[in-house]
């Protein structure tokens, strides 16, 4: 027998979908999966976090220790404390512990603070669920050496730092200028808008039409929502 023959035969033993029948009888149930009880979250290990603190952030640090400290300790019900060897912050949960996802929380703001961000905007942090921390580089964008890089950096802050205030006030975020890396706190949609503006000022665009540009898309969010 030859191959042709051999495939068309099993061609021909092999039943078509039109052919087949269903059984009727049987019934397919829905999964139901209940939701996960936080004590099933716990794990028996404490979880630990450090966050590196560069060195001109120390005097900061120390100044502002306690507003650090309170809403990490009383609302997170985490420990925390700052390890002098290794100049690190180092953050524990406790039995007390409430929430899974709260040293990350803790560890995101002693973040934002360590990134130049002030202390009060980075409290929003730990009170809010939907901030995150973004970071990208000039070089990110466009390759600039030099004088274009420091035209590009004085673009971005505008006379007096207006330029700045102008992108944070209309996309509700904060941004921190350090040298050429660009920090950015706010929610998703926002930093999306504030990251598109800062952009388009590094390649090169008036902040006039950039400004044009995103009141015309915050507008469009804000409508939206």
């Amino acid at each position: 027998m030859t191959m042709g023959e051999e495939a068309s035969s099993s061609a021909q033993k092999r039943p078509r979908p039109e052919d087949m029948e269903l059984d009727e009888d049987v019934s397919f149930k829905k999964p139901s999966f209940p939701p996960i009880s936080k004590d099933k979250l716990k794990s028996d290990k404490n979880e630990m976090r450090k966050v590196p603190i560069p060195p001109h952030r120390y005097t900061p640090l120390k100044e502002n220790w306690m507003k650090l400290y309170t809403p990490i300790v009383e609302q997170l019900k985490l420990q925390v404390r700052f390890n002098v060897k290794t100049r690190t912050v180092e953050l524990k949960t406790s039995p007390e512990t409430a929430d899974v996802g709260s040293i990350q929380k803790a560890a995101d703001f002693v973040k934002a603070f360590t990134l130049g961000f002030d202390i009060d905007d980075c409290l929003a942090l730990v009170r809010l669920d939907d901030l995150f921390l973004e970071t990208f580089e000039i070089a990110d964008v466009k390759t600039l050496k030099g004088d274009h890089l420091a035209r590009a950096i004085g673009r971005i802050a505008g006379k007096g730092g207006r330029t700045k205030y102008t992108i944070e006030n209309v996309t509700k975020t904060r941004i921190v200028l350090a040298d050429s890396k660009i920090h950015i706190l706010g929610s998703f949609q926002n930093m999306r808008i504030a990251r598109t503006a800062i952009c388009n000022l590094i390649l090169g665009s008036p902040p006039a039409k950039v400004y044009g540009k995103m009141r015309t898309v915050a507008s469009r969010m804000s409508e939206r929502f």
